[in-house]
Formats: structure tokens, C-alpha cells, sequence
């Protein structure tokens, strides 16, 4: 497995976990998936959201 994560508060990628867990998403494999974090859980929380309804 990758180690790279999205630090919400910097909004940087950081190669192995840096920062405290509350700050990161992650792991992802690579560079691109981590920074593209932000857009999966909206789309994540988008779903959840219509499956409540």
C-alpha cells in the first residue's frame, strides 16, 4: 500500500504520515490520488447523503 496522504489544513500531500491522523485522509497509493482526497469525499458524502433520502 502507498503512503502518501491529503493534510486538510495545508492542503498538501505529505509522503508518509506527517501530521496528526486528524488532519489526513489517506493512505492512497500515489501522489495523484491523494490529491484528489478532497473530491472523493464530497462525492462520497454526496451518495450518502441521497441514499438517506
Amino acid at each position: 500500500m502507498g503512503d502518501y496522504w491529503y493534510n486538510v489544513n495545508t492542503h498538501e500531500i505529505e509522503v508518509g504520515r506527517q501530521s496528526d491522523w486528524s488532519q489526513l485522509i489517506g493512505p492512497y497509493e500515489t501522489r495523484d490520488e491523494a490529491a484528489s482526497a478532497l473530491e472523493k469525499v464530497k462525492a462520497r458524502n454526496e451518495a450518502w447523503d441521497k441514499d438517506e433520502n
